[in-house]
């Protein structure tokens, strides 16, 4: 690996959100937090209304509400905690500029040995090394992204995060709930859990596909994973189920 390949590297690495090729992924990972999040808790909460008691009514206005409740609340974490990695981020940068200004040997020794560890050695090394500390940018991009592991998080994002998991919420949400609004309590309950785990269980099986994994095995963990968790919801009404009044 030259010079130059290195610190090419370590400039992606720094301008990451401007040329990241990973934007899919990323955007993946916010569709199946929000739509897995929806699901699974609007079952639950559907599940445990159906158990406690017959009316469809009172199922449905309580998914409902739960489902535009998980919505806003997922949608502002995604927001909240894409501001607090951009703030993160900032904060190690500019602690690694305190250090580069105050213990200077200390940091380039740290350069040296993690290109130590990579391999180089003798005359190469000393090149890197000096090539990497005579520019303070690339040296705190470098000190970010290999000794702390951390990439650049894109601010202007935090809304665009919020908007895909917050959607996501809602369309998962409502999947639970459509059995309901055909067929009878008892009978929507066994079709809300079957259609839920087959939907987890293709999330899964595709999320595994285009990453890395088995499908087969990646759906039916997601599904079984998804369906146990709602499940408690159902125990929790059964256990308080409405008696009847004749």
């Amino acid at each position: 690996m030259s010079i130059e390949t290195s610190l090419h590297h370590s400039e992606q690495i720094r301008f990451h959100g401007s040329i990241d090729p990973h934007k899919r992924a990323s955007g993946l990972s916010d569709i199946i937090l929000g739509g897995q999040d929806g699901l699974v808790n609007v079952l639950g909460v559907i599940l445990g209304v159906a158990a406690a008691t017959s009316d469809t009514q009172i199922v449905l206005v309580a998914g409902l509400a739960a489902t535009f409740a998980e919505s806003v609340s997922m949608g502002a974490v995604a927001y909240t905690s894409t501001l607090a990695d951009a703030d993160f981020y900032e904060s190690e940068r500019a602690r690694e500029y305190r250090h580069i200004q105050e213990v200077p040997q200390l940091e380039r020794a740290e350069i040296r040995e993690i290109y130590a560890r990579k391999g180089f050695s003798g005359e190469l090394l000393d090149r890197i090394v000096e090539t990497i500390t005579t520019n303070q940018d690339i040296w705190v991009a470098v000190m970010m992204a290999e000794e702390h592991q951390l990439i650049p998080t894109d601010r202007s994002q935090a809304i665009r995060a919020a908007l895909i998991v917050g959607f996501s919420a809602i369309v998962g949400s409502l999947i639970p709930l459509v059995p309901f609004m055909f067929l009878a309590v008892d009978a929507s309950i066994w079709a809300s859990i079957i259609v839920t785990a087959l939907v987890l269980f293709f999330v899964g099986a595709y999320k595994a596909r285009i990453t890395i994994g088995r499908p087969w095995k990646s759906g039916l963990e997601m599904a079984a994973i998804g369906t146990i968790s709602a499940l408690a919801g159902y125990l929790v009404g059964y256990l308080l189920k409405i008696p009847s009044v004749p």
